[in-house]
């Protein structure tokens, strides 16, 4: 199968987290024996922190202005089995008007629906979505599921929806030395938003102001100069992905954090969640609805409301941290990796074609 993809980027993991999930299904597709091009607008701010030039399992094209690759935009539609386009693509309008000459199946893909339908509920233009909703593809799938799907399908008009979750490449992410300048009692993997402020400062920054021996260690940009930081809170500007395991593993817990619009609808794992159990890192996250459709609260993963919650986190035994971590990192060897999310969307295209 050939798939088409028209996205935000694969080249560059800084500020995002396009870049890593779109890794992980390029790779598997590849081992699967599927043929991938990805197209990406080659923009300054990601050309300065290029990490992936190219991709070996596919073809990336980097392009300046669309006019420039429109011919060799469309020489890839006519031959592809399925054209994806996704949220965030600067160019995702002027490729959806291709689709009709596509002979695949025309898919949306949504990594950030609770985003998208909450600035269309404020009234908002969101430039990826066309003007007459989504109701011109045969597929819509959503990085969450929940509400999201409803809103997909109720204010867009899609006519097919489905989730595609996040996921972890387990040859990526896998249990890795410690590193002495990652090394923390708890990490916390992640770009600056607004709306996870009041939750980081809860679950990270409140537990640091009162366990000053222990060390906390954050990785991510976009920090304002105004960020509570703490004697005992060490910053890492940017992790890049060949990074994270090493990150996770030099972490006695990890903290994972969802965006509000997120949060919201439910159903809404990271793919750093599922990244940090496949290194075998206990994770430490703030609750929504439906978590417990990917790990077991209490078995494979801890939960906090308030930073009492996260401070007895920290004290618990290793033994009982090991445990935990052990048991996530098998549940994402069993369902989570990059492979089960190829078959996946491999299967929602067939239903689809069907």
């Amino acid at each position: 199968m050939k798939l088409t993809i028209f996205g935000l980027t694969l080249s560059s993991s800084w500020g995002n987290g396009h870049a890593t999930l779109w890794r992980g299904l390029v790779r598997a597709l590849g081992r699967a024996g599927h043929e991938v091009v990805f197209f990406e607008r080659d923009v300054p701010y990601y050309a300065q922190h290029r990490d992936l030039p190219s991709i070996p399992d596919g073809t990336l094209v980097l392009y300046a202005q669309w006019d420039d690759v429109l011919p060799v935009a469309r020489r890839h539609l006519a031959a592809s089995d399925a054209v994806i386009i996704t949220s965030y693509c600067p160019d995702a309008i002027a490729a959806t008007r291709l689709l009709d000459e596509a002979r695949g199946l025309r898919v949306f893909y949504d990594l950030d629906a609770p985003v998208t339908l909450a600035r269309l509920s404020r009234g908002e233009r969101v430039d990826y979505i066309p003007e007459d909703g989504l109701s011109a593809f045969d597929l819509v799938l959503s990085y969450t599921g929940g509400a999201a799907l409803d809103g997909l399908r109720d204010r867009l008009g899609a006519r097919h929806v489905a989730p595609l979750y996040g996921h972890a490449d387990p040859a990526v992410h896998c249990p890795a030395q410690v590193v002495p300048r990652y090394r923390a009692d708890l990490s916390y993997l992640g770009t600056y938003a607004s709306d996870r402020q009041r939750a980081l400062e809860e679950l990270f920054i409140e537990p640091a102001r009162r366990c000053r021996e222990q060390r906390f260690v954050i990785g991510g940009s976009g920090h304002p100069p105004e960020f509570p930081w703490v004697e005992n809170v060490w910053f890492v500007r940017h992790v890049a992905p060949p990074e994270h395991a090493a990150f996770y593993s030099s972490s006695r817990l990890t903290l994972n954090v969802t965006r509000a619009d997120m949060a919201a609808m439910g159903f809404c794992p990271s793919g750093r969640l599922f990244e940090a159990a496949a290194c075998g890192t206990p994770v430490l996250s703030d609750t929504w609805e439906g978590l417990d459709s990917f790990f077991t609260p209490g078995e494979e993963i801890l939960l906090a409301r308030t930073r009492e919650d996260a401070i007895a986190a920290l004290e618990l035994p290793p033994g009982e941290l090991a445990r935990i971590a052990m048991a996530a990192r098998q549940r994402v060897l069993d369902e989570h990796s990059s492979a089960h999310r190829v078959r996946e969307l491999l299967s929602l295209l067939d239903r689809a074609a069907a």
